[in-house]
């Protein structure tokens, strides 16, 4: 009559592994909210509708970015956001190379022999653009809206 019922036995069993989920489920939830591209995305998008020469700087909260010429996505322990980039002309820039100089703020001139060496420059940049839009582990966006001959362009660069 005081003994323990059999079913009790696999109740406590089924609630222990039910807590055990649970606890893993909690841990498994990011400790911080995902990074803010919005931000980042408005950022360019004000300098590429400024006057050139127009430049800024976002020091960003994330572990990495991405940017290729219509979107921004950044990704940290708390997730990965993305946002659209709506302005035209927007042109990511790879690393060392002369266009890079000229965001980080060398004037065109300096870097290129013409106008038209530029444009073809930034033409290339903006083919590989789609090819190459790796993860970054770069921590400031730098960003410059240049005209120089025919070419208006808005460069992003992230050292």
């Amino acid at each position: 009559m005081f003994d323990a019922p059999l079913e009790g036995w696999y109740a406590w069993l089924g609630l222990a592994v039910a807590a055990a989920a649970f606890l893993g489920v909690v841990a498994s939830l990011p400790t911080a909210p995902p990074p803010d591209a919005a931000d980042v995305a408005a950022t360019v998008e004000t300098v590429a509708a400024a006057d050139p020469p127009a430049a800024a700087r976002y020091r960003l909260g994330a572990d990495a970015v991405r940017i290729t010429t219509g979107t921004v996505a950044l990704r940290s322990d708390g997730g990965t956001a993305t946002a659209r980039l709506a302005a035209a002309g927007i042109v990511p820039v790879p690393a060392a190379t002369p266009l890079a100089g000229v965001v980080l703020g060398d004037p065109p001139g300096r870097a290129f022999d013409s106008p038209d060496a530029f444009a073809d420059a930034v033409a290339d940049a903006r083919a590989t653009a789609g090819r190459d839009a790796n993860w970054t582990a770069g921590r400031t966006v730098h960003v410059r809206h240049v005209s120089w001959g025919e070419t208006d362009v808005t460069l992003v660069h992230v050292p």
